[in-house]
């Protein structure tokens, strides 16, 4: 009688989180994407400590594309379940044009 092989025999498999774009919608690895986040006292910022604020979050695209359509369509507030007021929509705009840009 031949005996399985053992369970754990080979290499370990390492779980990667795939998150989606809000934006284009394409599946990334979770460290490919930034993570915006609304606090649970409604302040919308970006996280770039990867998960570490508190709060809802919606993941982007590094892509300024992706940014500009996510801001103009107003997904941001579909996938955080909030409003997303002007002056946070500015900073987030900021953050694409200067983080984002200077990577691409």
């Amino acid at each position: 009688m031949d005996k399985a092989a053992p369970k754990g025999a080979g290499p370990p498999h390492k779980h990667i989180p795939l998150r989606r774009c809000v934006s284009c919608g394409q599946r990334s690895p979770q460290r490919e994407l930034v993570r915006i986040v609304r606090s649970p006292g409604g302040e919308v910022s970006v996280d770039l400590g990867r998960k570490k604020l508190p709060g809802r979050g919606a993941y982007l695209c590094r892509s300024p594309e992706c940014w500009e359509r996510a801001i103009k369509k107003d997904r941001l507030s579909f996938a955080l379940k909030a409003n997303v007021s002007p002056e946070d929509r500015q900073r987030l705009q900021e953050f694409a044009l200067g983080q984002l840009a200077q990577a691409h």
